[in-house]
């Protein structure tokens, strides 16, 4: 992969995105799409961390973005204060609306719902979860929209976004050619760091899942 550390050229954004910290439903495994879950002490810890490996990436970046959900933006908020940026919150940043499943572990998802868990971890693009829930493609097309706003507004620069396990997902693919329906092959850690760069129209991937600052973290759970 291309650094992520080589001169930005001036027809180009490089967007660092960083996975909230850890929470408490990280640690139960358990879906937690828009319900609003602070981070806990370990998660705090991460985002310091994260935000004093960012100081010594050799950028200096110009924006930072976050979800406007409280686990990110308490991710975000640590970066924040290290790099003297303000926080530009936006909703389209969110993880995944999980429809019914919020709230619940993915065992207790599968009992509940056999037939919706099924489709959900075929990972059929199309396929939205009742209760408002959302399908990868509609997420996808959120995702991308934010994305592409953010790299024409900062052609020339280098931003960093804090989001979600889902998200990142989505972004890997954008950024690798990996299709929605693909099962993953890639981690999702906790406050790890994910390097992407926009260039002439098209999304290339830097480096993913450093986590080389941290002293361990959570995955993302498999195969959603």
């Amino acid at each position: 992969m291309k650094s992520r550390q080589t001169p930005i050229s001036s027809d180009s954004c490089r967007i660092c995105l960083v996975r909230h910290g850890e929470t408490a439903w990280n640690t139960e495994h358990r879906l937690q799409g828009h319900i609003d879950i602070p981070l806990n002490d370990t998660g705090l810890s991460q985002a310091e961390a994260t935000a004093r490996t960012l100081a010594r990436a050799g950028l200096r970046f110009s924006a930072l973005y976050s979800s406007d959900l409280q686990r990110a933006s308490q991710t975000a908020a640590a970066i924040a204060r290290v790099h003297a940026l303000p926080t530009n919150h936006d909703a389209r940043l969110r993880e995944r609306h999980y429809g019914h499943f919020q709230g619940l572990t993915h065992d207790e998802a599968e009992s509940r719902h056999p037939d919706c868990f099924r489709r959900f971890k075929a990972r059929e693009p199309q396929f939205a979860l009742p209760e408002r829930g959302e399908s990868l493609t509609d997420l996808a097309t959120r995702i991308h929209a934010a994305l592409e706003e953010i790299a024409h507004r900062h052609k020339g620069e280098a931003v960093v976004v804090v989001t979600h396990g889902g998200v990142l997902d989505i972004v890997h693919r954008l950024a690798s050619g990996k299709g929605l329906e693909a099962a993953r092959d890639f981690a999702i850690p906790n406050a790890a760091l994910n390097w992407i760069e926009h260039t002439a129209g098209s999304w290339h991937l830097l480096a993913w899942a450093d986590e080389s600052h941290l002293r361990g973290a959570l995955d993302e759970l498999p195969h959603t």
